[in-house]
């Protein structure tokens, strides 16, 4: 794919996540995240997060995935690891301004899915929009900016 210039997930780094954790019914919650983006071999990925809920009693969420990103190709897979839900596997898609990514919680029955998109505000500063499904019913949302540290 020719003319995109994505910092996240497609080059290595560090990233801070501020923004808001919504439940349904629920007041939002601030969250920070640090993000780790690295490439081990080539195409690989590994991306670590983890979610911190202060002073809410919450437990903290780790994130770690790994996928093959090809250079110059536009779709990748991956799998996902969530400390609350178990493995998930998803597919990304790579736009002129965005990255976006859908996944599904293997083997679970109440068909849990979920959805990410970064959408690049500069090289350094991305806009999220995060969402989990149970069902066909929305369970969670995050909205947040990332900024490379």
């Amino acid at each position: 794919m020719q003319n995109v210039n994505h910092t996240f997930l497609v080059d290595g780094g560090r990233w801070l996540l501020r923004g808001t954790w919504l439940e349904a019914n629920q007041e939002p919650i601030p969250v920070t995240r640090k993000i780790l983006v690295s490439y081990t071999q080539e195409d690989w990925f590994s991306m670590a997060a983890k979610i911190t809920f202060p002073d809410q009693g919450k437990p903290e969420l780790i994130l770690q995935s790994r996928g093959k990103l090809e250079l110059g190709e536009q779709m990748f897979t991956y799998v996902l690891h969530h400390s609350l839900l178990g493995r998930l596997e998803g597919e990304g898609w790579i736009t002129p301004h965005a990255i976006v990514q859908q996944f599904i919680l293997l083997g679970d029955a109440s068909r849990c899915t979920g959805f990410e998109h970064y959408w690049q505000l500069s090289a350094n500063h991305y806009a999220l929009l995060s969402g989990i499904y149970n069902s066909h019913r929305l369970k969670q949302l995050l909205e947040a900016t990332l900024e490379r540290v």
